[in-house]
């Protein structure tokens, strides 16, 4: 690895071998190539003179891409598209003549990139899935456990370990929703010709409108597509890669949330990542265990919803048929994000494959709230004993303010249950106040909605696509 130029930290330390290989030169010009090969076959059945042996020649050479000879190439033309047609024609002498026939560099170029984006995204959902499966496993196995809730980050009523987790995946299972949406709406940009009239194939085929249809048919069934874009000017709408990159962005609105309450957890010392037997949280504090991943997670997220202004603006700015202003950006926009989002997730099957749970802490930190939200069932006892309830309810606040001023301004534990007990007003001894803060009478459905949400709502994803389930990511830091 050359140590003297810039190299993506995506490429170095974040994206997968997999999702970086999708946004590659050998996918990108591969595919290129199997776009021509589509295109020959689709012409020769539609009634051109072209021959079994071109197709043979060119398909006998779809993989092995003449890389030197295209940049050569494309020093003197300036040209990419032309460049790859001229290299691959050097390679198939006797199909030369009807490589790229009747195209616009948009029929290679746009199309592959809905090819590209397809692959990710389904890539980007296996994933997506993996954290799915990861984080139910982790929901079942809390979903009684009594945590406090938070609302404006102060501690409300009492939730469950497992309960927050499915706020998390509530979230990640939209995503997946919206990505499926992507998924089923992508659309070839077909065979269009150069501003989407389609002119230059009526030209080949002599005005049979039927023939031009079932050559874009037939690419679009040999490419693994379903639908082809009804209409475009010389490229497909770049509203898609605004509508694909929002899909994108949503995830990692999702992540960060979750990445974010686990750090918060963490400074509670109530959860924390997985933290390996030799990791380094700091280099001048040694007890320091640092939420790195989650952090991390934070900072690409960051990134990958600020991405989205990019396809945002060049959706905008796109001039009648088409301005080349697209491309530069395009280019690093749409695979960068991929690449992010990709690194997200693989930061997120990290984490969730391993989360700690420290029950003392999450138990201590409970009780010393409950006092307070407990309240209404104290009152209520005492109420049956006899006592008058605006009058209770009064007392009640009097004691909580109290007991909330004692914790925090001479930070002494939270005395409301002997306030209470000591007050004549409540009749009620210490044991019988004691006696009703039991946690797990304060977390009301939790653990069904914990349960229903997993099978209801997560399972039958997980039975379609057994394939996601069990992944595990190493990080390279």
């Amino acid at each position: 690895m050359p140590h003297d130029r810039y190299i993506s930290p995506f490429s170095t330390r974040y994206a997968s071998d997999e999702m970086q290989f999708l946004f590659s030169d050998d996918k990108k010009f591969r595919t290129w190539r199997k776009l021509w090969i589509a295109l020959a076959k689709a012409e020769q059945r539609q009634g051109l003179a072209i021959t079994d042996e071109q197709i043979a020649e060119l398909e006998a050479h779809q993989d092995d891409v003449n890389y030197e000879e295209a940049a050569a190439r494309e020093k003197l033309v300036r040209h990419d598209v032309m460049s790859h047609v001229y290299a691959y024609g050097l390679q198939c002498p006797n199909a030369k003549g009807i490589i790229h026939l009747g195209a616009t560099s948009c029929y290679v170029g746009d199309n592959t990139d809905v090819i590209i984006m397809r692959d990710a995204l389904q890539l980007v959902r296996k994933k997506l899935i993996g954290v799915l499966a990861n984080l139910a496993v982790f929901a079942k196995e809390y979903k009684d456990m009594p945590c406090l809730a938070y609302t404006h980050c102060q501690p409300a009523q009492l939730t469950t370990v497992g309960k927050r987790a499915t706020l998390w995946m509530n979230e990640l299972y939209m995503d997946v929703c919206e990505i499926d949406h992507q998924i089923s709406s992508l659309a070839l940009r077909g065979v269009k010709g150069t501003t989407g009239t389609q002119a230059s194939f009526m030209e080949l085929f002599g005005g049979d409108s039927a023939k031009v249809k079932a050559v874009e048919a037939d690419v679009c069934a040999q490419m693994g597509f379903d639908k082809v874009v009804p209409v475009c000017g010389q490229t497909y709408s770049r509203k898609v890669d605004y509508n694909v990159l929002s899909a994108l962005a949503g995830l990692a609105q999702s992540a960060m949330k979750m990445a974010t309450d686990i750090r918060l957890l963490a400074n509670f010392k109530e959860m924390e990542e997985p933290f390996e037997k030799n990791q380094i949280g700091s280099s001048a504090m040694p007890y320091k265990r640092n939420p790195m991943r989650c952090e991390r997670i934070c900072a690409l997220a960051r990134y990958l919803m600020v991405d989205v202004l990019n396809p945002s603006f060049t959706a905008g700015t796109q001039w009648f048929e088409r301005t080349l202003d697209d491309s530069a950006n395009k280019r690093v926009a749409m695979a960068e994000g991929f690449l992010a989002a990709d690194a997200i997730l693989n930061i997120m099957l990290n984490v969730t494959d391993g989360l700690v749970v420290y029950p003392k802490v999450v138990r201590s930190r409970l009780m010393a709230e409950l006092p307070f939200m407990a309240s209404e069932n104290i009152m209520m006892q005492a109420v049956e004993k006899g006592g008058n309830r605006q009058e209770l309810h009064e007392r009640l606040r009097q004691h909580a303010i109290a007991a909330g001023k004692l914790v925090k301004e001479e930070g002494l534990p939270n005395d409301m249950v002997e306030r209470i007990a000591a007050d004549p007003a409540f009749g009620l001894t210490r044991e019988e106040i004691e006696a009703g803060l039991v946690p797990e009478n304060f977390v009301g459905r939790a653990p069904q909605q914990v349960e229903e949400f997993i099978q209801n709502v997560l399972q039958p994803i997980f039975d379609r696509c057994p394939e996601a389930l069990g992944q595990h990511a190493e990080l390279s830091v």
